[in-house]
């Protein structure tokens, strides 16, 4: 293993010192990849995760405009798998390369003989060493890298990541991050059980003193895309079924009583985009009913369990309260109201979920209080009240409106005489990016810029250096 260079000592010259150029922060997840410059609030890169085929076609189109764009025959994809860590190494680190080069540097150099630049007579006089010129230039070769990862991310997957940094990129310095740990970092913990609620997982991750505690990380797909097929199962369960026209199927349309049938003019393709295309614009339409309709009922006990106070359920309660409005991209509309509630609970309670032949009830296991019931017996008992005094939330999908409250609830009802401390970001960019913005502190600290591993050391050590230096 190589050894740690000190701080007080000036860096080798063959070695990365850290001060010359922003290093950047790298936050590949299912939904969107992020990316930035480390040191910024935000990151200035943040594309779809999802890429594009055209028909007949194997070149990945990346970026918002080939994925929401209809075409014959286009198909959507996605290089990460369900469990958030990398499925398609190739595509996944062309994905990666985009959302870098694509907003904050310069792609690779194309050959200046068939770049368009040069007169094409002159094009057989000009002779180029391409294979010189790809080995020199690189297209990260100014910039070390710091890469997020979950917390169940393999040793393969990590040296897959070092190789691709260090081999195709040509990155000076490297470093492997878990999100969890950079979380807690963007709100000042050093210890904290972080919470991260994104678009294929709930995890919950117990940190101490900067580390990750691996026991006590668990998991579950009851996250952003379980809760948008639950509002699809809500919309077909409902009599009459509610409509889901996706907004590029929609030419005109006119308003219409709520209830009543849509009046729409409707486009129609000569060959239409594939089923996954029509999913993914769908689930934009979802995204928005989720951000705007959508609540959780925030406690005490469950939905369906009685209000001590009325003497009834607290579903027979929330009927009397006022419902949300909702518009389909087709002029549908609907007052939505206690299903608004509903559609999420199965996230706290999995008797509550929606449930068919093709998407079955989860387990009472996989919901949120086992898993942090889960989490927390396997953190040693002096540590645990330490964790639920800083419990540190991010992720997208954590952002709906009572969540804060009914986790709050849920945490004090589960160990009474505690003190439980819910720690969130109020504004949103910051509980989006919270892993992110964690990286990017980390990156631009003086302190940090001695733990890179440098191109030379891993090139004395190989791959499998990232294993013992980012733990």
């Amino acid at each position: 293993m190589a050894q740690v260079q000190s701080s007080s000592t000036a860096p080798i010259p063959t070695e990365y010192g850290g001060d010359e150029v922003s290093a950047l922060v790298l936050d590949p997840g299912y939904a969107t990849t992020r990316a930035g410059f480390a040191g910024e609030d935000v990151p200035k890169s943040v594309i779809p995760s999802y890429y594009a085929l055209a028909d007949k076609s194997t070149n990945p189109l990346f970026g918002d405009n080939a994925i929401h764009t209809p075409q014959g025959g286009l198909s959507i994809h996605n290089p990460m798998s369900k469990d958030g860590t990398v499925e398609d190494w190739e595509t996944a680190s062309k994905l990666w390369e985009y959302a870098i080069t694509s907003r904050l540097t310069n792609a690779k150099p194309s050959n200046p003989a068939t770049n368009g630049l040069n007169d094409p007579e002159n094009g057989d006089e000009m002779e180029v060493e391409m294979e010189a010129l790809d080995e020199n230039e690189k297209s990260l070769e100014e910039h070390p890298l710091l890469l997020t990862e979950t917390g169940w991310n393999s040793a393969r997957a990590r040296e897959k990541s070092i190789q691709i940094a260090m081999e195709d990129w040509g990155c000076p310095a490297f470093w492997m991050a878990r999100s969890g740990v950079l979380a807690a970092f963007a709100q000042g913990k050093a210890s904290a059980l972080v919470i991260d609620v994104g678009a294929s997982n709930i995890a919950i991750t117990p940190i101490h003193d900067g580390l990750l505690l691996r026991k006590g990380v668990v998991r579950s797909p009851l996250a952003g895309n379980w809760l948008s097929q639950q509002v699809r199962l809500m919309f077909a369960s409902s009599q009459p079924p509610v409509p889901l026209t996706p907004h590029y199927l929609i030419t005109s349309k006119s308003p219409v009583d709520a209830g009543a049938p849509a009046s729409a003019t409707y486009r129609t393709f000569a060959q239409p985009p594939t089923a996954s295309f029509r999913a993914l614009q769908e689930e934009r339409v979802l995204t928005e009913f989720k951000e705007s309709v959508v609540q959780i009922w925030s406690g005490p006990h469950r939905l369906s369990s009685q209000s001590p106070q009325a003497g009834i359920s607290n579903e027979e309660l929330l009927r009397s309260q006022p419902g949300k409005p909702f518009e389909m991209p087709d002029g549908w509309n609907q007052v939505f109201g206690v299903e608004r509630y509903k559609v999420v609970e199965g996230m706290f309670d999995a008797k509550a979920a929606y449930s068919d032949s093709e998407n079955p009830a989860p387990t009472a296991a996989q919901t949120l209080p086992a898993l942090l019931r889960e989490s927390l017996n396997a953190v040693d008992v002096d540590a645990r009240g330490h964790m639920l005094g800083n419990v540190v939330v991010t992720g997208a999908a954590s952002q709906l409106v009572g969540f804060l409250d009914r986790l709050n609830a849920e945490l004090s009802a589960m160990f009474p005489g505690m003190r439980v401390k819910v720690v969130a970001p109020g504004m949103s960019i910051e509980r989006r990016f919270g892993s992110w913005i964690g990286g990017s502190i980390l990156g631009s600290l003086g302190t940090f810029h001695q733990m890179w591993i440098s191109k030379k050391e891993y090139e004395d050590h190989g791959a499998g250096i990232v294993e013992k230096r980012c733990k």
